[in-house]
């Protein structure tokens, strides 16, 4: 009987518990409100995709870092301590390229002292042809290419422009591995580029981050001319060296060249800076071409648009760039466009700011046409610019050094002191060209050109880039003998 009792009650609590239960579940689903902090989603297997690992979401940068690290070269420079002005130059502080370490070897025939300097170039043909920072190279007295393979090489400058801080170097080697330019006006924020270069001496290396702004205004450029910068900023690590090297895409395109940092230590500190293909190739391709950059003007003088300036002036929405004075017979003036109109495009191409502005006319040479379009009183209008250079025609400047007809070299420290000279660079060979033309003999040391002295090739070109075609050259210098005298003549009859 015991048992029967014992089982009889574990049937009536089962029972009940069953009673319970039931009474529950019909409260669940007439009150599903209630009970839906009770629910839990059921684990759908069909439909749960899986997150990608980091290194599914990262592009393949492998391919593109194997082309550039061999097209990278380093470069090194000699530069004599008396004509080097870094200490006192913010751009060389700002810039990279270690050239304050001085190698001392003077002693008693007083041979002069030395700066070393160092920087990156890129490979951009098989026939030798480097693009550098002008910064890297400027005031050498003699640069060192090392390739990747630990070949070494003196190079000799083709043309440079510190407008826009770009300079084209030449070895003498063939079939040489180089990269192809891209386009870095395609280049969108956030995209994958990688930096390579020579930083701290070390052969090349390879760092990877992001576009993180185009079209940057940094102020460290100062040529003769307005200044052309509309740099590439990223977040790659660079570090001093890096200086000429090559931004690359994912593809392994050429879009920059680096140029500087943003750093209160001199080393890499979150954000550098390129000079953009767009620009780049251009001046190359001038250099190579011309001898020297074609650069085109529109003639205008802008300014951004803001809040403040686009309720002044009643202009709607904060676009494109105002226009506040257009220059005298310039290319904008020709072509009708006025003071307070706002510049939009440049070829379709939008421009909100004054240096996207500069990039997009940096892209062409005087007479070149360009389509402006043009915000004028609330409408949209066309214009067909035909560019103009900086004399003010649509003409090619020629590159005047070579029409000289002549080979120079530097004059030796003897000669400085047995003529009593501070400076000058003598006429080694002459082939028909202007000087020989103009009288000079092999041996005439040119210490003056237009009443500005001159003391290497680099600044008789810029002497000369300054000089108007159709006026007199002035040249001055002595012979070995110890006679002074003039020439004079037209670079353009």
């Amino acid at each position: 009987m015991d048992v029967v009792k014992k089982i009889a009650s574990s049937l009536a609590i089962a029972f009940a518990g069953a009673i319970v239960a039931i009474f529950l579940y019909s409260k669940i689903i007439n009150h599903p409100g209630e009970a839906s902090v009770l629910r839990t989603s059921p684990v759908q297997l069909t439909s749960y995709v899986a997150p990608a690992s980091p290194q599914a979401q990262l592009p393949d940068l492998t391919q593109a870092a194997e082309k550039s690290v061999h097209a990278v070269v380093h470069i090194t420079t000699k530069i004599k301590a008396q004509s080097y002005g870094g200490m006192d130059n913010p751009l060389y502080d700002f810039f990279f390229g270690p050239r304050g370490n001085s190698q001392q070897p003077r002693g008693n025939n007083q041979e002069p002292e030395y700066n070393m300097g160092a920087g990156s170039g890129v490979i951009i043909n098989s026939e030798g042809y480097i693009v550098t920072n002008n910064h890297v190279i400027e005031d050498a007295d003699n640069i060192e290419v090392i390739l990747n393979d630990s070949r070494k090489f003196t190079a000799k400058i083709i043309g440079r422009d510190p407008n826009t801080d770009i300079a084209l170097v030449k070895i003498e080697a063939k079939e040489l591995p180089f990269l192809v330019w891209g386009n870095s006006d395609a280049l969108k924020l956030g995209e994958w580029v990688l930096a390579v270069g020579n930083p701290f001496n070390l052969t090349s290396t390879v760092t990877a981050g992001i576009v993180s702004a185009k079209s940057r205004n940094i102020g460290i450029i100062s040529g003769q001319m307005m200044p052309l910068e509309s740099f590439i900023q990223t977040d790659a690590a660079v570090n001093p060296g890096n200086s000429g090297g090559a931004l690359v895409n994912a593809s392994g395109e050429l879009v920059g060249i680096n140029a500087a940092i943003a750093s209160r230590t001199g080393s890499y500190s979150g954000y550098s800076f390129a000079v953009p293909s767009s620009i780049a190739h251009k001046v190359v391709d001038d250099l190579k071409q011309f001898g020297g950059v074609q650069r085109a003007l529109l003639g205008v003088e802008m300014k951004p648009v803001d809040d403040d300036l686009a309720k002044e002036k009643n202009l709607g929405k904060i676009e494109g760039v105002y226009v506040v004075r257009i220059t005298d017979e310039g290319a904008a003036r020709q072509a009708g466009i006025k003071a307070g109109d706002v510049i939009t495009a440049v070829n379709g191409n939008q421009v909100d700011a004054p240096q996207q502005l500069q990039e997009q006319i940096g892209k062409y040479r005087p007479g070149d046409k360009v389509a402006i379009t043009v915000k004028r009183n609330g409408e949209l209008k066309l214009f067909n610019v035909v560019l103009r250079n900086t004399k003010g025609d649509t003409s090619i400047v020629k590159e005047s050094f070579s029409i000289l007809g002549a080979e120079f070299a530097p004059i030796t420290g003897k000669d400085k002191e047995r003529l009593k000279i501070d400076q000058g660079i003598q006429v080694v060979n002459l082939s028909n060209g202007k000087l020989k033309e103009a009288g000079v003999k092999i041996g005439f040391i040119i210490t003056d050109i237009n009443k500005s002295s001159v003391s290497s090739v680099e600044e008789i070109k810029r002497v000369l880039s300054q000089s108007s075609n159709k006026k007199p050259i002035l040249v001055e210098g002595v012979y070995p003998g110890g006679e002074w005298t003039y020439y004079v003549f037209k670079l353009e009859e």
